[in-house]
């Protein structure tokens, strides 16, 4: 089982990666973490590095073209034999690239996320997309001591925030695959999702890991959300 985890800077997504992983270790469960992208291809790899800096791509299909190369390289080389091993976290992965892609060309994200899923290689089962407040990210990200990066203004953060809710939408759309929106803004929001997504992983171990897709998606739903 892949569990991709979403959301703006600041929205908790390594807190919540760090108690899956550690409450996913004391039941025995094996496992793994991965990160966005596999920097296996020189190309690929500076046309991302120029879109995470905040620059455009001159033509944006290239854009496109290079996140769709790393993606493939990512799950022949990274997830399926990590996925072999037991489920994995992913820290950040569709939603966010077709976010950045959305952001940074002006386009409607929802192109940017129905194209992804057509030609991804390999689909999370689960997306946690946490919800936490934009003003609530950027006061954590003014406490933490390391370079903030273009996405992390509080304009940009709001804006990606709306971004992310319509990539979520037509995710759930495209793919009839289940995404959860919660904030993780408190202990308890933080412990009602370490729950859900250990009550996934729990299921996953009892079944061998899936490395493929089926053939046909199941039927669509809208995005749930945990709690009221």
């Amino acid at each position: 089982m892949l569990l991709a985890l979403e959301g703006i800077a600041g929205a908790g997504k390594s807190t919540l990666r760090d108690r899956i992983l550690a409450a996913a270790a004391a039941e025995g469960i094996p496992t793994g973490h991965i990160g966005q992208f596999s920097w296996l291809s020189l190309r690929a790899t500076r046309a991302i590095v120029s879109l995470r800096s905040g620059k455009p791509a001159p033509e944006p299909e290239h854009a496109s073209a290079a996140v769709r190369r790393d993606l493939e390289l990512h799950a022949r080389h990274n997830l399926v034999p990590a996925l072999r091993r037991g489920p994995v976290v992913a820290d950040r992965f569709v939603l966010s690239t077709a976010c950045l892609l959305a952001l940074l060309h002006g386009q409607p994200v929802e192109g940017y996320v129905e194209h992804v899923a057509r030609t991804a290689p390999l689909r999370p089962a689960l997306t946690v997309l946490l919800t936490t407040p934009p003003p609530v990210c950027c006061a954590r990200l003014a406490a933490r001591t390391a370079r903030r990066r273009f996405t992390e203004d509080p304009p940009t953060a709001a804006r990606l925030a709306d971004l992310y809710d319509q990539a979520a939408a037509a995710w759930q759309r495209t793919t009839g695959l289940p995404v959860l929106l919660h904030p993780c803004t408190t202990g308890h929001d933080l412990a009602l999702l370490t729950t859900a997504c250990l009550d996934r992983l729990r299921e996953a171990a009892r079944t061998t890991p899936r490395t493929r897709e089926p053939d046909h998606a199941p039927a669509p739903t809208a995005p749930r959300r945990l709690g009221p």
